[in-house]
């Protein structure tokens, strides 16, 4: 299944070819400089498949772009960061 990412808000969210929301990453703004990675939710279809990896390498390229922060308080994001410690600098202390 193709999957169509999009930045909306405060998330990014992956659309399949039907235009159905399958995945989303969610980020509330905690302040102007940082967000809040609250929930990761992929589709039972679609997991074990990198789709929340995907999301979170989206997030870091938005991250980057936004010169932000983010506060991360979903257990997946967690895991993923401290596997990923070459975009430590994007978790607020």
């Amino acid at each position: 299944m193709a999957l169509r990412y999009e930045n909306e808000a405060n998330e990014i969210v992956a659309y399949d070819e039907n235009g159905v929301k399958r995945a989303c990453l969610q980020f509330p703004a905690v302040n102007n400089q940082t967000v809040d990675v609250e929930h990761t939710v992929v589709d039972e279809s679609l997991r074990g498949q990198g789709i929340g990896a995907e999301l979170l390498e989206k997030f870091v390229v938005r991250m980057r772009d936004e010169n932000k922060k983010a506060v991360l308080t979903c257990p997946f994001a967690v895991k993923w960061f401290d596997e990923h410690p070459e975009n430590g600098d994007l978790v607020a202390e």
